[in-house]
């Protein structure tokens, strides 16, 4: 029992929850949760969780359920069906308060239980009608063989609501779970891969544009960055792949295209609303993988750690499943059955987001009072129906759902003047999608061939994959479909507001809120790939150098800072030669921060403005060798003196942004920040710099730190922010920049950790926290020192582990 378990009773917990804190301290949690847009937390923490019946009857078959030490269901069952049903009924007695939060918050159902304060989040997601593409995408996935397995694993999921107590969070709030339904598992994709995709970016440099001009709007938010550590074309690694050639037209340079029409700045209160529910800019990975060319063993390895909110309890829910045919192991979202991320008997691999465009936004010339729009030569209807959002404690809202022929049309209600006002938003999550189908192809993966095809249904997200195989096979590809935007026939970029009267940027074969052809889309053999290289590394970095790649991918991929260190640590291990798994996992270790030496002639400027005990500690932060370890002071004065700068920044070249406006939400990456000269301060760059070491020293002193591990420490918790729910607290290395990747501020990093040699030697892995949702369980949190350590545990697939659950009954399959 942890000290927790043993300190406190469910009666207590309710009484110290329901006792006054829950004003003060969920709410807030919550819509920190939202505005990090990341599925949700939550545990089925009711001690009945840990006692289930022994035998449970069921339609589907039987099958066996056993929990490992650290939590992890290892289910076993003849047939797939029997298989879903088991780990439906898992997840639902482990995470269901936490299931139910997240297809409440797609469906724009969470002010009908917290009140007021999701409102904006809900207003979003049923403008959006997440809910639509869920039951699209869903009626193309019933009558594939995925179909039968999902109804399955709801009828585990709702068996485990019927069985099992209700987790004390739906008694806190008042309300039971609906049934769990085949459209929910839908949602948890489009949940995931609008967190991944579902970027606003355009609407900035837009607004930046009109605000500042072209230049500075180039130079703040660059089409891209000046690195040379793309995924594809590393000399020794990926540069061998195979270039689309013929057929395609390269697109205009961003910023060039042809249209003549003025940058328009969108709406304060509309861009504050879209940048409230926009995914976080840090959604990122790290993956990698080695053929056995260059491994000890003679066979490939894979690594991967997808960065993600860090939460209580975590984001993945790791499962074991053995069939006769295949047995897989790794973690799912908590409401999907398939493993998303692992390993079978055959392979493993991992994902890292790929960063495509894959959203657009239209504005339309209008009439009769606005409900008509110019199509081309035609005047069309918008479709438009009310709905009513229920708030728990104050009246109901009324909001119209409003759509075109490109998708979700939407409008803040904001005033007017001279921006623009109502945006028509395309997203390819929007359309049926056949992810599901493709992840359960994964699970039953025979070898590399089998997985090819699998990937040709994963229409979203755009991810990295990276695979390795037993029968030495490597695999790099970008999945899900990418569109190709055409205007007047040619191919024009997705880094505008295009006029969806005039028919721009139109996607061929796209059909929201149905089944698209994707007849417009690049084509599955022309996506970014490669297939066995000698090894990949793949960061969120840039795919490939545009130069190479005749279409137009994106214009928002993530700073290159882990891309580069990547590149250079593989290199040298390959270089060396003999590669192990152990070495692998120390690469995942990796603290070296690469901003410093990017920053290092802004902090150089600042000596000359410093004396005394300041330019003293600059010496040092210049001294450093970059390694972002605890035992240091050097990496915290650095971080801090990156967020000052910034704020220096900020407040010197975009104070006179419309006051409206949030001007941070416009603030360069990092990257760029770097690069500005004394034009973009206030009296200089040097004294703005020397001002910021001044600020991160006077917060330090302030806080109380000494070294870096005093403020780098986690701080994972519950969204009912109890002390004894949310995790311990634990120093940790790493940074926002690092391999070892840990956010302290955004509260989020590596949410997964696993090495996966295609050998005999076992695969290891790591949770930040614990697999059971149960705040009384041993495994609510027995992961979280471990992983602040950067250790692991074993990643196996045998059925150890008591007995806990025999399902009977149904036919055999």
């Amino acid at each position: 029992m942890t000290e927790r378990s043993g300190d406190l009773t469910r009666r207590a917990l309710l009484a110290a929850v329901g006792g006054g804190a829950v004003a003060g301290g969920f709410l807030g949690p919550v819509r920190g949760y939202l505005s990090a847009f990341a599925p949700l937390s939550g545990g089925a923490w009711d001690a009945a969780a840990d006692d289930p019946p022994v035998r449970v009857a069921g339609d589907h078959g039987e099958a066996t359920l056993r929990y490992d030490d650290a939590g992890v269901p290892r289910i076993e069952a003849d047939g797939e069906a029997a298989l879903s049903f088991a780990a439906g009924y898992a997840q639902g007695a482990d995470r269901l308060f936490q299931m139910d939060l997240q297809r409440r918050q797609l469906r724009g159902q969470l002010s009908a239980v917290v009140g007021e304060a999701t409102l904006d989040s809900d207003r979003f997601h049923v403008g959006m009608d997440f809910a639509a593409a869920a039951d699209a995408t869903w009626d193309r996935v019933r009558d594939t063989d995925a179909g039968p397995l999902v109804e399955a694993y709801c009828d585990g999921v709702n068996r485990a609501r019927d069985d099992l107590p209700t987790p004390v969070e739906f008694e806190l709030l008042d309300y039971d779970p609906a049934p769990w339904t085949p459209a929910d598992v839908m949602l948890a994709e489009k949940l995931i891969a609008w967190g991944l995709t579902g970027s606003f970016r355009t609407l900035r440099t837009e607004t930046l544009r009109a605000e500042l001009g072209d230049d500075a709007a180039a130079t703040l938010l660059p089409d891209r960055l000046d690195h040379d550590a793309a995924i594809l074309g590393h000399e020794g690694a990926t540069a061998d792949w195979p270039v689309p050639s013929g057929g395609a037209v390269r697109p205009p340079e961003a910023g060039t295209d042809e249209s003549s029409r003025a940058a328009v700045g969108t709406d304060p209160e509309l861009d504050r609303w879209l940048s409230g529910v926009e995914p976080p800019a840090w959604a990122g990975s790290n993956s990698w993988a080695v053929s056995g060319e260059h491994t000890a063993s003679g066979d490939p390895i894979v690594a991967n750690d997808p960065h993600l909110t860090l939460m209580a309890p975590p984001v993945w829910y790791e499962q074991v499943l053995r069939h006769p045919e295949y047995e897989v192991r790794g973690v799912t979202f908590p409401g999907v059955p398939f493993v998303v991320i692992g390993e079978n008997d055959r392979g493993a691999w991992g994902f890292t987001n790929a960063g495509c465009d894959v959203i657009d936004c239209y504005e339309y010339e209008k009439r009769a009072d606005g409900t008509e729009y110019r199509y081309g030569d035609r005047w069309r209807s918008f479709d438009v129906e009310t709905r009513t959002i229920e708030v728990a404690d104050a009246p109901d809202e009324e909001v119209t759902v409003k759509k075109s022929a490109h998708g979700a049309v939407l409008d803040a209600g904001a005033g007017g003047d001279e921006f623009r006002t109502e945006l028509g938003v395309a997203w390819t999550g929007l359309s049926a999608t056949r992810t599901t189908n493709a992840i359960l192809d994964l699970n039953r993966s025979r070898g590399v061939e089998d997985v090819d095809e699998a990937l040709r249904r994963f229409d979203e997200p755009t991810q990295c994959f990276v695979y390795a195989g037993r029968d030495g096979s490597v695999r790099y590809r970008v999945t899900g479909k990418v569109p190709i935007r055409r205007t007047d026939g040619e191919m024009v970029p997705g880094t505008r507001v295009f006029d969806g009267s005039a028919r721009e940027g139109e996607w061929a074969g796209y059909t929201p809120y149905g089944e698209s052809s994707w007849d417009g889309f690049i084509p599955y053999e022309e996506m970014p790939h490669v297939d066995d290289p000698p090894y990949v590394g793949t960061a969120n970095q840039r795919v490939v150098d545009d130069v190479d790649y005749p279409y137009y991918l994106a214009e928002d991929y993530s700073e290159p800072f882990r891309g580069i260190r990547l590149w250079e640590r593989l290199d040298a291990l390959v270089d060396r030669g003999e590669v192990t798994a152990a070495d692998l996992r120390d690469l995942q270790r990796d603290v070296h921060d690469g901003r410093l030496d990017r920053f290092r002639p802004v902090l150089a400027d600042a000596r000359s403005e410093l004396s005394g005990a300041a330019r003293d500690d600059l010496d040092a932060v210049l001294e450093w060798d970059g390694e972002a370890v605890g035992s240091e002071r050097a990496p915290l004065l650095f971080v801090h003196f990156l967020d000052a700068y910034e704020g220096r920044f900020v407040a010197d070249a975009l104070g006179d942004l419309d006051g409206r406006r949030d001007p941070a939400d416009y603030a360069p990456t990092q990257w760029v920040l770097a690069t500005l000269g004394d034009e973009w301060f206030d009296g200089g760059r040097a004294v703005a710099a020397a001002d910021a070491f001044e600020k991160a020293r006077e917060r330090i002193d302030a806080e109380g730190w000494e070294l870096y591990r005093d403020y780098n420490r986690t701080r994972i918790d519950h969204p009912f922010d109890q002390s004894f729910l949310n995790y311990p607290r634990y120093p940790t290395d790493g940074s926002a920049a690092t391999l070892f990747n840990f956010r302290v501020e955004a509260g989020a990093g590596s949410s997964w950790r696993q090495v996966c040699p295609q050998n005999d030697t076992p695969s290891r892995c790591i949770l930040p926290g614990g697999n059971d949702g149960n705040p009384y369980a041993e495994s609510y949190d027995d992961q979280l020192a471990a992983w602040a350590n950067g250790e692991f545990k074993p990643m196996d697939r045998a059925m150890r582990g008591d007995l806990a659950v025999r399902f009977v009954g149904g036919e055999e399959e």
